[in-house]
């Protein structure tokens, strides 16, 4: 076995760790906000989650990726293919222990940010500092402030729009018949939008961009058709009373979550195979290519990963995000998904580099600073924003650390 067959394997391994990770740290966020307002139970949210990430991995996950994740180094200033062998492993590897670490702790950090600054770590051993794209990393750097602010100036605006529109009104039930409908139908506009734009099916489909209004807007509406009977139906159930609004948005509320977990399996399922492909290339062509093809089984052990993360880990960080920053009931989750996905949304057609997890918790501090400062748990925030600024360094030191020993050692 030869220097590129031992790493590729040792990267298969390393490459399930992290997507294992990525299911119990960052996918566990697109659920928090439903266990946390009691929409679903925890073995629920990890059944759903798992089946849907699994398919927005596989089905709807990038086949073409790019081999060096998020463009942060310049792989032509590495003369050496062995060196990006090695350093690629190392990457993901420093990136995985890292999240792994915050995941057992029950604090949720960036999967996308630990691969980012595990890979500059070694870039910058392996090629100096010129081989750094330092304006990819600039715009990382920006997306800590703008992504959890961004969220929570939405997330605040939505719970304070359902709060005066249905807790206000004088028939709360009749009220939420009306606005649940319009809210869901909106939240489609958005799930289409984002579909048809930030996946790489919607990109295959091509369609232009009237062509995109007409589908969204139809979807929209039988959205709406169907949660103004649902609405209706749960109305006619309850009483006239701030619990009988939220029975009516707890269906409304997995449905967004449902939406959060299947795009993360689509879109982050690069941030584990991504690494895995620039070492497949490498393996199979000698070379490093601008991008790579990823065969259906390494989308699938990724999706497979992300799925076991889930089950096994997933409560740790649903806990606390869903429950120890501030209290959730269903209004207050919803607001918390729209929010979120609002946020990843907006960005990625900006071209900003977001991460998912920062813009939940964003959300979530937002709409509990919707009713007072008192309402959110600033320990516990301190806490996580702590973790968020330790994630680039720490993952790009132990990726020094770990390209360094490995190449003492098989070079």
């Amino acid at each position: 076995m030869d220097l590129y067959d031992l790493f590729f394997l040792l990267s298969l391994a390393a490459g399930f760790l992290m997507a294992f990770n990525l299911g119990a740290n960052d996918v566990a966020n697109s659920m928090a906000s439903a266990v946390g307002a009691r929409a679903i139970t925890v073995r629920q949210a990890v059944f759903i989650a798992g089946i849907l990430n699994f398919v927005g991995a596989v089905f709807l996950g990038s086949h073409v990726t790019a081999t060096v994740s998020k463009g942060i180094i310049n792989p032509a200033g590495i003369s050496d293919p062995q060196l990006i062998l090695i350093g690629m492993f190392s990457a993901l590897l420093a990136a995985a222990l890292w999240v792994l670490i915050a995941t057992l702790t029950g604090l949720p950090v960036s999967s996308t940010h630990s691969i980012v600054g595990a890979i500059l770590g070694f870039g910058i051993v392996a090629g100096g500092p010129s081989v750094v794209q330092w304006s990819q990393l600039g715009g990382v750097v920006l997306s800590w402030f703008i992504s959890p602010f961004f969220a929570a100036v939405v997330g605040f605006l939505i719970f304070s729009q359902i709060r005066r529109r249905v807790f206000m009104a004088e028939n709360f039930i009749h009220s939420a018949r009306i606005w649940g409908p319009r809210w869901m139908a909106l939240t489609m506009v958005l799930v289409g939008f984002s579909f048809l734009y930030k996946t790489p099916v919607g990109e295959r489909m091509a369609l232009a961009w009237y062509q995109s209004l007409v589908l969204v807007l139809a979807l929209a509406g039988v959205v709406w058709l169907l949660s103004a009977r649902m609405a209706a139906r749960l109305a006619a159930s309850v009483a006239e009373s701030a619990e009988g609004v939220e029975a009516i948005f707890r269906k409304m509320q997995i449905f967004t979550s449902c939406y959060v977990a299947l795009s993360q399996g689509a879109n982050d399922v690069a941030n584990a195979v991504g690494p895995i492909a620039a070492i497949y290339v490498l393996v199979k062509q000698g070379t490093l290519l601008a991008k790579a093809d990823v065969p259906l089984w390494l989308l699938s052990l990724g999706g497979l990963g992300i799925a076991l993360g889930i089950c096994f880990l997933g409560h740790k960080v649903m806990a606390t995000v869903g429950e120890k920053i501030t209290t959730l009931t269903n209004t207050r989750g919803f607001a918390v998904d729209f929010a979120a996905a609002t946020t990843v949304l907006v960005a990625s057609k900006l071209g900003l580099p977001v991460s998912t997890t920062h813009a939940a918790v964003g959300a979530v501090t937002g709409v509990g600073l919707a009713r007072g400062f008192r309402a959110v748990d600033f320990g516990v925030l301190g806490r996580i924003v702590v973790y968020w600024l330790l994630t680039v360094p720490i993952a790009a030191l132990t990726s020094i650390i770990i390209f360094q020993a490995l190449r003492w050692t098989f070079l």
